[in-house]
């Protein structure tokens, strides 16, 4: 029988883990979806800013509330599922708290009461948590976007986590009365469960065989509900729990809203300050031959690929949408659903993929199908949103990119731009008058 829960536990191991390679391997593939971008300068500062913001969460406690129980959720779970090490020991080969034997007896205890430690204080975390969204009425947690799905998925990962770690306790419960009966040798120290469940227990004095099914039980509860969990992520927004690792390290270091040069354009007028350049000849070896064959970005395709990861890694806590003016005063635009709605564009480019083996064009864009001009306009570039990004995403950076093909592409800026570029061009200045005529206001 022994024999049949390893084989079992194993199928579901490989299973579990072969579909969460799959997933990673299809968010991969539509990330590369986009254009190529070079991040990989000033490596230093990228380990400690990814060090410092998506390990250390140094962002999150500027809203202390949130940010400290946000803390107790990610340390507590990250921690806790250390023990994931002793599961798959102990299920592959019928050992029992296989660490144990490993830290020894002192050390095991501290380890395990820890955990207990934790566990609560993720319990509290996910319970508030649960409160607020549901019932407290925080404004960025209740905005009309994330009605259906979006709602539904973070309260389901609540639920989860609250069960997972009620399923953690139940098994250290049963486990204890079981030490405590002589049927199990004595490993651990569970403080939390000896104040909670332990006495449950012993009022109704179950039976050893009633405690070992209660303590299976719970077992294989937790380590199906962590494989569970794992797969869940590719479909939820807690795909941040990977993807802020890399979305921080390959942030954008440079100024906040700093404009980027295209290279298509500096080669236009390398061609023009060189009247002896071939503007049909092909690119000589060593430079860029795959410069965009469009300014600006109309689709998925046209952004680059740390916009595409930042589409996946968004968490929806909006808080960039709570400190947006344009937001504020009643515009339309939303930087977390920019990013929001990038990412659905990019799962449905994905599934076209699957469908056909390449991508069939669809008839759709992501501008106009899914961002409309209206949002991007009313962006005022005050930078606020990547300022209270969490993880260092960069909306702004989509808009710039969408605001640019209407401009250079379609010609479909607002009037008042239209005219300010005109200036520009014909007078050097956005002022509708000669540039001789530019001091005459000192005369009058």
């Amino acid at each position: 029988m022994q024999y049949i829960d390893n084989i079992i536990f194993l199928i579901l191991l490989v299973a579990g883990f072969g579909l969460f390679a799959k997933s990673l391997q299809k968010i991969y593939r539509n990330i590369k979806l986009g254009r190529e971008i070079n991040r990989s300068d000033r490596k230093a500062e990228r380990w400690e800013t990814m060090a410092r913001v998506a390990m250390g969460q140094s962002k999150m406690v500027k809203r202390p509330v949130a940010g400290v129980l946000h803390l107790f959720v990610y340390v507590g779970f990250v921690i806790i599922n250390i023990e994931l090490i002793e599961i798959i020991v102990d299920g592959i080969f019928g050992t029992h708290r296989f660490l144990a034997s490993v830290f020894g007896h002192g050390f095991y205890n501290f380890f395990t009461a820890t955990l207990e430690v934790l566990a609560l204080l993720v319990i509290i975390g996910v319970v508030i948590f649960f409160i607020r969204r549901n019932f407290y009425g925080v404004k960025r947690l209740t905005m009309k976007e994330l009605f259906g799905w979006p709602k539904n998925d973070a309260n389901w990962i609540l639920i989860i986590e609250f069960a997972l770690m009620m399923a953690f306790f139940s098994m250290n419960s049963a486990d204890y009365v079981l030490q405590m009966r002589g049927v199990l040798a004595e490993h651990g120290s569970f403080p939390i469960s000896e104040m909670t469940l332990v006495p449950f227990l012993e009022i109704f004095s179950f039976d050893n065989g009633f405690l070992v099914f209660v303590e299976r039980s719970a077992w294989w509860f937790h380590f199906v509900g962590i494989l569970f969990f794992m797969n869940y992520l590719y479909y939820s927004k807690h795909l941040h729990i990977i993807l802020a690792f890399p979305s921080t390290w390959l942030a954008n270091l440079d100024q906040k809203g700093k404009f980027n040069n295209l290279d298509s354009v500096t080669k236009e007028i390398k061609l023009m300050m060189d009247p002896s350049a071939d503007p049909y000849a092909a690119p000589a070896e060593g430079e860029a031959a795959d410069i965009p064959s469009k300014f600006g970005a109309e689709d998925i395709f046209d952004l680059n690929q740390v916009q595409l990861l930042n589409a996946y890694s968004c968490t929806e806590c909006g808080r960039c949408t709570s400190v947006c003016p344009a937001n504020i005063t009643g515009k339309k635009l939303s930087p977390r659903l920019i990013l929001m709605k990038t990412r659905d564009r990019l799962e449905e480019v994905g599934r076209n993929i699957d469908k056909n083996g390449k991508f069939e064009d669809d008839g759709k864009k992501l501008l106009n199908d899914y961002i409309t001009k209206e949002e991007l306009w009313a962006c005022t570039t005050c930078n606020a949103c990547t300022e209270a990004c969490p993880v260092l995403l960069d909306p702004l950076s989509i808009i710039f990119e969408m605001r640019r093909f209407l401009v250079m592409e379609q010609s479909a800026a607002p009037q008042e731009l239209n005219l300010m570029m005109t200036n520009v061009e014909n007078n050097a200045a956005p002022w509708q008058y000669n540039q001789a005529d530019r001091l005459n206001w000192a005369k009058d």
